[in-house]
């Protein structure tokens, strides 16, 4: 296997699995039976022995010693692959106006999440029968995450392993202002990941500084409805947080906002450099 296979397999699923399109018994509204989730994805690949991994889990003011470095999740491990959901126009559309996230951009979130979750579970069940050892952290028991109150300065959340910084590291983009991935189909999707001691070719990283992409041009900063971003200090996490915390209620067992990822001009694009 390579990584065209894993793209054709990835393809075949956006399109064929029912778990890509919203199941009519659990749609909020009738009217959005079928909604589908995800557009065809993007998958990059680095060395499971990438010194960026080790930088990641020896710098605090990136992850820190929480982290767990591909070989740590992995003993012998040779690639992570990383993979981008790019979710659909009307999925976006949807999420546009208003600060409530939309009933679409909802279930995006939640049900979308277990179509990439299956995914990944296929990917790696090939893998396994072809007789290579694999590891998803997301979704592995040591996954854990950590809530910095003392520091200001250091991340304000940490996790032992970070989709974000897994897909910087495969050369699928640099991070935005509001602190997601830019990637060559935009911001607006979900990732997923794993670990493996198959080898796959790595893919090249177009960009050195990790916010490349980013003009900065200060878009997504009115559109946070608690205004947790600002073009100086880029997103308090914690202000986001806590506004997610409390949508949770209203929307259980759903949750999501992500005004900032729409209506932007990295929405669904690599913006063209200033």
């Amino acid at each position: 296997m390579d990584l065209k296979n894993i793209q054709t397999m990835l393809d075949e699923l956006i399109t064929g699995d029912s778990a890509n399109r919203l199941d009519a018994e659990i749609a909020l509204r009738p009217e959005l039976a079928g909604l589908r989730f995800f557009d065809a994805p993007l998958i990059g690949c680095a060395a499971a022995n990438d010194p960026l991994f080790a930088q990641m889990k020896a710098d605090p003011a990136i992850i820190g010693p929480m982290f767990l470095t591909p070989e740590e999740w992995l003993p012998g491990a040779k690639s992570v692959v990383s993979v981008f959901f790019p979710k659909t126009e009307e999925v976006r559309q949807s999420n546009r106006e208003g600060d409530l996230p939309s009933a679409q951009w909802l279930h995006a979130r939640i049900e979308g999440q277990d179509f990439i979750r299956r995914a990944i579970d296929a990917i790696t069940a090939q893998l396994r029968a072809e007789g290579f050892r694999t590891v998803v952290p997301q979704y592995d028991e040591r996954f854990a995450l950590h809530v910095n109150n003392s520091a200001p300065a250091l991340p304000h959340c940490v996790t032992t392993w970070s989709e974000r910084h897994a897909a910087f590291a495969a050369g699928l983009g640099t991070f935005a202002l509001s602190k997601h991935i830019i990637t060559e189909k935009g911001v607006c999707g979900r990732f997923g990941s794993f670990i493996t001691d198959a080898v796959f070719s790595v893919t090249p990283r177009a960009y050195t500084d990790p916010y490349e992409y980013c003009n900065f041009c200060g878009a997504c900063v009115p559109r946070c409805p608690v205004q947790a971003i600002s073009l100086d200090g880029g997103k308090n996490v914690p202000v986001c947080k806590t506004r997610l915390d409390g949508l949770k209620p209203r929307f259980a067992p759903r949750y999501g906002c992500a005004k900032c990822q729409v209506r932007v001009p990295c929405e669904s694009s690599r913006p063209t450099k200033k």
